[in-house]
């Protein structure tokens, strides 16, 4: 991302809603090459297994969050370039990823915000198991799909819907 954000920053977002904001506590590595973004959020529940993030990111984004509960695991990556690519592709304008990330070097130039633990360059199976648009929690906060995710260098802020 080039120039200065029009997003509020997260610091920002906490002084003027105070409470109702919930804050992450989880901290996370950049990797995508967008730094700072935001949208409403939608959640897949998966453990060593990317294949309903892989399903659910070719589908239509229309700048929605994919937010990724892996439990924290590193044993294998629940996205690479491919996956991401076509995040970008179609229109999804970030990921945050509790668990492992590949391919960082390639993640870093795609015009996405991606959040995530770490990197493994060991793929995860694709059989599908988890759930889709399921509340999680991590970090001291639950995504529930519809809350606003805001997202910058400070950390991952959650605006639930309805607020």
């Amino acid at each position: 991302m080039t120039g200065v954000s029009t997003l509020p920053s997260t610091a920002d977002l906490v002084d003027e809603h105070g409470e109702k904001l919930q804050v992450c506590d989880t901290q996370f590595r950049q990797f995508g090459a967008h730094r700072v973004f935001s949208g409403p959020v939608r959640t897949i529940t998966c453990y060593h297994d990317n294949g309903l993030v892989r399903e659910l990111l070719r589908t239509p984004g229309e700048g929605a969050v994919l937010v990724v509960d892996g439990r924290g695991s590193l044993h294998s990556a629940l996205t690479g370039d491919l996956i991401a690519k076509s995040a970008v592709d179609n229109g999804w304008a970030g990921l945050v990823i509790n668990g492992a990330v590949r391919d960082s070097a390639v993640l870093a130039d795609l015009p996405i915000g991606i959040k995530a633990l770490g990197t493994n360059p060991r793929k995860s199976s694709k059989a599908g198991a988890g759930a889709v648009d399921v509340p999680v929690g991590f970090g001291g906060i639950t995504f529930h799909p519809g809350d606003l995710l805001y997202a910058d260098d400070d950390g991952v802020v959650l605006l639930p819907a309805g607020s």
